[in-house]
Order: structure tokens, then C-alpha cells, then sequence
């Protein structure tokens, strides 16, 4: 994502004009774009006029419109997002006051403004908010996937990216592979079609140059994990190595990224196990996606060993950041993002004034995990809030506290 114009006022309220360049970058603006935001973007709205002899005619007009937000919706599969809201300028062919939906499309400007009312019924550009957009803009191309997994069976693989703030199933390969029988070589040639149409379908997927030409340069290659139960994947990187030494021998520079790991099946639920493989961990240590999942392990540690130095859940965090233990000194406050995606004005300043009391007056350290990762499924999975705490802290019976 690029920035094009940043006028965001010391008291939040402000504009930012954003160019989305790749898919991810619609993800990071869904998490920017909040109920009651004003939004300005391109626009394709069908006009239809009707002539003197009563026949009508319809055309389709390009406009420039400003809506005030009423409703998101995300596609993560395919990347797109479609925001509607009221119309709020008044053209020729539209008024104020008219519903409309905008849709965000790679390589076109939009412009984002939040307001901060004044009796504080907006949030603006709170420090949420300006971490958020941070993190969607792009430094130098830092936003591609981190790696590839193949997960898969025989006559099935699901091809996924995992980047920095989700992880994607991009595209399915099914097929019908007969039955192995003694003497018979239909088996092999359906698992060799099986093998070409997955191993086209990855190359396409990774926008992979098979030249001789490009082979030669230098450019680095994401880790491509293939996992399976049985020697499925095996097979599969085998049939690569003999592509690349006869037909593609382009694909030699893919080759040393590729790591066979086990899976259960074939599904993508398998994802989660083969990235929690030691193999998968220590290739991915330095990624985003590595650190947040050590975090959670680090955690659930903590949390298993009964050291009351971590804790769970909206009521119980807050006990401890009030009572200190989420400070200096190791203190970690850990949340999903899903929680600041909130449309309930004073249930995103609840979120928000925590972690600016962490981080600017305890001190502490404060991780935002992204929801659409495992490590941010496991942590909605405890109330979408967790703490590592700098000394032990026996907690109280809040719910007998809410009874008397």
C-alpha cells in the first residue's frame, strides 16, 4: 500500500489517501475502514435516462463520490472489498442522501477520512488506528507472502500463501486418480496428470517465471512447504526435480526452498499442524507469522505451569495491567485485532486506552496479533485478550465481586 497524502490533525481527525497495490492490501483496509468514516473513491453507477418518444437508454458513467460508511464487506479468498454508505456530495447524476457501494480496486487512490466529533462520538485516528495504517503501508515491497504450503492428498491440494497478516487459500486442485491395481500403470499416470496441473496451477499462483533467463538471476525464492500423509508429497517434489531437469529448467531455483513435512490429509484444516512441524518453525523463525506463534506458545506455557504470571480475558487483564504486573520487566499485552474492528464507538476506546496505558505509562510491551492467523484464532479462542506478566498475581473471584 502506498501513501499518497497524509493530513492527519494533532487531534485525530484528519485524511489519508491510500493506493492499494497487491491483494493484501485490501485486507489492511478493511481493518482501517470503520462504520461512520467518510470514504472517497472512484465509482461505476449505471445511469439510466429516458428519451421524448419514452424509450429509455442506460449507460454506465464513471463518478467520483463520498460515502458516509455504513456496512463493510471482505472477501479474504479473493481479496476484494466492497464498502457501502450514504451518498454525501451531490453530482449530476447522484444526491445526497442515496445508498451506493464502492468497490476498492488495486491501483486506484482512495481517500480516508475520520472525524472526532465533538462530544467525542468519533475515535479518529486514535494510536490503533495509526499502527494499523503503518503496518498497510508498504516499504519497498515488504508485503509479499512469506511462504507457500501445499497441503495434500492424492487427487487434491489446497495451494496457500501465509503472509504477514493472514494466510489465503488461493486456489483448490481436485481430481479424479484411479485405483491403484496390480499390473495396471492407470494409477501412476493419473497421479502424474494430478502432479502437472498442481505444479501449473503453484507456478501461476506464485506469478513464477520458468525461463532460463530468469533462472539465472538472483531474486530470492519464499520457502514452499508440500505436506501430506504418505508419500504424496514426496511425490510431488519429485516430480518437480525431474521437471526442472528436462522441460523447466527454470524451476532449479525453486528447488532449494522446497521442505516435505506430514500432514494428516489433504484438508486445509491440516494447515495448523504442518506449520506447528519443527522443520516448518525453524525455516520460518525470522517471520511475523514465527514470532506470534512463539508468543502464544511461550504463553500457554506459562500458562499450563500455573506460575500466575499470565492471564486471560477482557476483565482479568485489566485486574492485572491495574494492578501493575503488565509493566516494565517483561510484560506483554496481547490481543487480537478482531477486537478493534468493533462498531461500538466505546468498546474500541476501552481497547485502545489499554493499550496506551501499557505502552506509554507502565511501560509494558503490547503485541496485536492478526486474527486471520493461527496464533490470532488461538488467542479469540480466550476472549481475544491475554497478558505475560512481570510478577505473579493471584486473581480474584470477579464474579463473586459482581454478585455482592
Amino acid at each position: 500500500m502506498r501513501l499518497i497524502k497524509n493530513k492527519i490533525e494533532h487531534n485525530g481527525s484528519g485524511t489519508v489517501t491510500l493506493c492499494p497495490d497487491e491483494p493484501e492490501d485490501m485486507w489492511h483496509a478493511y481493518n482501517l475502514i470503520r462504520p461512520s468514516d467518510v470514504l472517497r473513491a472512484s465509482a461505476i453507477r449505471r445511469i439510466t435516462s429516458t428519451q421524448e418518444t419514452g424509450s429509455t437508454s442506460s449507460a454506465r458513467v464513471h463518478l467520483s463520490l463520498e460515502i458516509r460508511v455504513k456496512n463493510l464487506d471482505f472477501d479474504p479468498k479473493s481479496s476484494q472489498l466492497h464498502v457501502s454508505g450514504q451518498i454525501m456530495n451531490e453530482t449530476a447524476h447522484t444526491k445526497i442522501g442515496q445508498f451506493h457501494t464502492l468497490d476498492l480496486e488495486l491501483n486506484r487512490n482512495f481517500t480516508l477520512e475520520k472525524e472526532v466529533g465533538a462530544n467525542g462520538e468519533g475515535v479518529g485516528w486514535d494510536s490503533i488506528a495509526v499502527e494499523m495504517l503503518k503496518d498497510a503501508v508498504d516499504e519497498g515491497g515488504k508485503r509479499r507472502a512469506e511462504a507457500i504450503a501445499v497441503v495434500m492428498q492424492e487427487g487434491l491440494a489446497h495451494i496457500c500463501f501465509i503472509g504477514q497478516f493472514q494466510t489465503i487459500m488461493k486456489q483448490k486442485v481436485e481430481m479424479s486418480v484411479p485405483r491403484k491395481r496390480q499390473g495396471g500403470s492407470d494409477h501412476d499416470k493419473g497421479m502424474n496428470k494430478f502432479y502437472r496441473v498442481t505444479l501449473e496451477t503453484l507456478l501461476r499462483q506464485m506469478d513464477f517465471n520458468t525461463s532460463i533467463t530468469s533462472a539465472s538471476n538472483n531474486e530470492s525464492v519464499r520457502p514452499v512447504l508440500l505436506a501430506s500423509p504418505g508419500f504424496v508429497a514426496a511425490g510431488f517434489q519429485k516430480y518437480i526435480q525431474s521437471e526442472a531437469s528436462t522441460t523447466m529448467p527454470g524451476l532449479k531455483r525453486l528447488l532449494p526452498s522446497v521442505v516435505v513435512v506430514h500432514s494428516a490429509s489433504g484438508y486445509l484444516n491440516s494447515l495448523s499442524e504442518v506449520l506447528q512441524s519443527p522443520a516448518v518453525k525453524n525455516m520460518l523463525s525470522d517471520t511475523k507469522y514465527a514470532r506470534e506463534t512463539r508468543l502464544m506458545d511461550d504463553f500457554l506455557d506459562q500458562l499450563r505451569k500455573e506460575t500466575n504470571k499470565a492471564t486471560y480475558g477482557p476483565r482479568e487483564v485489566e485486574s492485572a495491567v491495574d494492578q501493575g504486573a503488565v509493566g516494565r520487566g517483561g510484560g506483554i499485552l496481547i490481543m487480537s485485532n478482531r477486537l478493534f474492528r468493533s462498531q461500538d464507538v466505546a468498546e474500541r476506546k476501552r481497547w485502545v486506552s489499554l493499550v496506551d496505558r501499557v505502552r506509554d505509562v507502565e511501560g509494558g510491551e503490547v503485541r496485536i496479533l492478526s486474527s486471520d492467523h493461527e496464533s490470532g484464532r488461538r488467542l479469540d479462542g480466550l476472549g481475544g485478550i491475554a497478558a505475560l506478566l512481570t510478577f505473579p498475581i493471584i486473581e480474584d473471584d470477579l464474579d463473586s465481586e459482581e454478585e455482592t
